[in-house]
């Protein structure tokens, strides 16, 4: 509720109560109590949400910005921890008997047929099973050991390619205390990029889970240097395929390899710590624009760039619940696991096909690991939010008039509340609380990265989970470090000011029109400098001179992103390099912008806008969403219940493009920058078809690939 109107209502009743009898004047005081202290946290929050929080040396903005919190760049989250062993043995210290580490019992496993004929895998599980530090450490230091009798040195690479679990980040702790440099690939990446990342990083051990092992079985012959497979059994329990691998390849489970490091020959081997500048982690990027490139990352890296993320997270410590089940090979979760780990914040393992209970792969009235495990804190990318709005609100229109009509009431009231720094209380408790259930009802905190988020998604996620959303900006080359929106900052569609680890400059971007002297804001490529600034590319100078520049004193990194400083010094993103596309009349088009402005229709579930230079307008394919085009084809009478048949109707193809053109027209996009054709495509596009990352970003040359023929019937060639 904004100031003046909470004053008017205030002043209302004061006037009243120089006439009141003494047992009024009792009655109301409370009253009137409550609604000042409103008024005063309003004010407050609404007085902190403008604050300065980032400023350019000598007010140019030319010049980097920095943090007005720590005039100098913070390196360490605590003194003595300058790599993540040390961080891992400082929790142990403090924790030892804490939850740690957690996995839900998998109870039995049932075929369940759709409607169509098709037959969906459910699984029914359990309640989750702890770990504490102390457990984790133990087998932290038989795994090390085991590795080191199996031949594994010192500054030598073990190669990790498995999905989100327990084991994962136990590997990874044994890897940072053994100082075995840790090479993480997508475990949705084709054969070509999984071959190519073992080859070039030349390890002789790699980690796997058992599901895994025929995806690196078709490759087996293509890896000469591996000498062992160490792989995570099964949650469900079937005996890993082991057989039909080359003979010089040695396949072991994780269970044996610590079986035989806790033996009294192997257990008292000597380890040799690293130190803050060797190498932590070789992450093999998602490959959105080719083949993936490793990055390079220290220790001293890692321990910078999350002593900038953990000062936005207020209050992180033990009393807080963690939710991990984006990809570890992601950046962005590994440093928030490893951070949360710091902290004694216990992780709670989940995969996206069982994190809510309508999740695809949970048995229709049983729960999803949320439900069960409750946790306070969350990270996720955009497309899952956005996932979660279009789901909401989809069962909302269903709903009955009044149930929609008192649903959409208050959201609107509490939407004009959050944007002023108020809250509803007693509207969480009712109206909002079984949409706070799908993530179990207890999160105080979500962190956003990977892609923007857009406007309408944070500000639901604010008003129907009564949390802030946390929008970050980084990069694997940045240790997923740059910038994190405040809890206190009211606004969307920015991405906060710089992190205390690390500066930020624009640079003039002449081809794109984008320079430091805009009005009303300076704009330019995004360059980040400082701690959290990583070594550059594996085995690949070319691209690391390119990239990674020494200035000043500082290591920056050159993000090819373009992004404009606000007063307060926040940052917004506005457009990247490789997404702008010249058009044959000259008008340049933003295709991330262009695809920002129409995901939100409730008609689209994914979207990527193309453009050639050679053409004077834009296309679109769009992955429509089922329930919505069926709806738009019976009100258009259209005979065919066939999926494929439905994308391909011309008829509908065009009324799906009169609506997008509707939506570009109320998001303000220039006509040349709106599709003129689209394409509806019947193909989910996920990371396992090879067109999206792990973090769901647009793979554009293979999307282009695979759609070429319909890209040129797009352009009538």
């Amino acid at each position: 509720m904004p100031w003046h109107m909470l004053s008017e209502q205030l002043a209302g009743v004061l006037q009243y109560l120089p006439a009141a009898s003494p047992l009024l004047l009792l009655a109301v005081l409370p009253l009137t109590s409550l609604l000042l202290v409103s008024v005063v946290l309003a004010a407050l929050k609404l007085a902190m949400s403008r604050r300065i929080r980032a400023r350019s040396a000598e007010g140019n903005p030319a010049a980097p910005y920095r943090s007005v919190d720590s005039p100098e760049l913070k390196t360490m989250m605590f003194e003595e921890c300058d790599t993540i062993d040390k961080l891992w043995s400082r929790a142990v210290g403090l924790y030892a008997t804490k939850k740690c580490l957690g996995t839900r019992e998998l109870l039995s496993e049932e075929d369940e047929v759709q409607p169509n004929g098709k037959v969906f895998k459910k699984v029914i599980l359990g309640e989750y099973k702890w770990q504490t530090y102390t457990d984790v450490d133990r087998r932290i230091v038989s795994l090390g050991q085991g590795l080191a009798a199996l031949g594994q040195k010192p500054r030598n690479n073990v190669l990790m390619l498995a999905e989100t679990r327990a084991d994962w980040m136990v590997t990874a702790q044994t890897c940072f205390k053994f100082n075995y440099p840790l090479v993480t690939i997508y475990a949705t990446l084709g054969e070509e990029a999984i071959a190519h990342g073992i080859n070039e990083s030349e390890a002789t051990h790699v980690f796997t889970n058992a599901e895994l092992l025929p995806k690196i079985k078709n490759v087996a012959g293509k890896i000469p240097k591996v000498q062992y497979i160490i792989y995570m059994e099964a949650l469900n329990g079937k005996p890993a395929a082991t057989d039909g691998f080359p003979a010089g390849i040695q396949l072991l489970s994780m269970a044996q390899v610590e079986e035989m490091g806790s033996k009294a020959e192997n257990a008292n081997r000597p380890i040799q710590p690293p130190v803050p500048d060797d190498l932590a982690v070789i992450m093999y990027t998602s490959g959105s624009t080719g083949l993936p490139k490793g990055v390079m990352i220290a220790h001293r890296n890692l321990i910078g760039g999350m002593a900038g993320q953990c000062d936005r997270i207020p209050g992180l410590g033990p009393k807080d619940t963690y939710i991990g089940y984006l990809p570890l090979a992601h950046v962005l979760e590994l440093s928030a696991e490893i951070s949360c780990l710091a902290f004694g914040t216990p992780i709670g393992y989940s995969s996206p096909l069982t994190l809510s209970d309508q999740s695809s792969k949970i048995k229709r009235g049983s729960k999803g690991d949320a439900s069960v495990l409750r946790p306070t804190l969350m990270a996720a990318v955009p497309v899952i939010m956005d996932r979660i709005y279009k789901t909401v609100m989809d069962k909302v229109n269903e709903g009955g008039k009044w149930k929609k009509a008192m649903f959409n009431v208050a959201y609107g009231y509490k939407l004009k509340l959050v944007e002023n720094g108020s809250d509803t209380p007693l509207l969480n408790r009712s109206i909002f609380k079984p949409v706070r259930s799908i993530l179990g009802g207890r999160i105080r905190m979500m962190l956003s990265g990977g892609a923007p988020l857009s406007a309408t998604t944070q500000r639901f996620m604010n008003v129907c989970f009564c949390c802030p959303v946390l929008q970050g900006y980084g990069l694997t080359e940045t240790c997923g470090a740059g910038t994190v929106t405040e809890v206190d900052d009211l606004t969307t569609g920015r991405v906060g000011a710089p992190l205390i680890c690390n500066e930020i400059k624009l640079v003039d971007w002449d081809e794109g029109g984008y320079t430091t002297g805009d009005k009303p804001y300076p704009r330019g490529e995004i360059v980040v400098g400082g701690p959290n600034i990583t070594l550059g590319y594996y085995k690949n100078p070319t691209q690391t001179a390119e990239d990674f520049r020494e200035e000043g004193g500082n290591r920056w990194f050159y993000t090819g992103d373009i992004g404009e400083f606000h007063p307060d010094g926040c940052l917004k993103i506005i457009d990247r390099k490789k997404d702008l596309v010249k058009l044959q009349a000259g008008e340049y088009v933003s295709l991330g912008k262009v695809e920002a402005a129409l995901k939100n229709n409730s008609l689209v579930d994914n979207i990527c806008v193309y453009a050639s230079s050679d053409q004077h307008y834009a296309i679109a394919l769009v992955v429509p969403n089922h329930k919505h085009l069926k709806n738009l084809s019976d009100k258009m009478e259209l005979k065919s219940d066939q999926w494929e048949e439905l994308c391909n109707n011309p008829d509908l193809e065009k009324e799906v493009l009169k609506v997008l053109h509707k939506v570009a027209k109320e998001a303000k996009l220039e006509r040349f920058e709106i599709p003129q054709k689209v394409r509806l495509c019947s193909e989910n596009w996920t990371p396992d078809t090879g067109l999206v990352t792990d973090a769901f970003k647009l793979k554009r040359k293979n999307l282009q690939s695979h759609y070429s023929q319909d890209i040129a019937r797009l352009y009538g060639s």
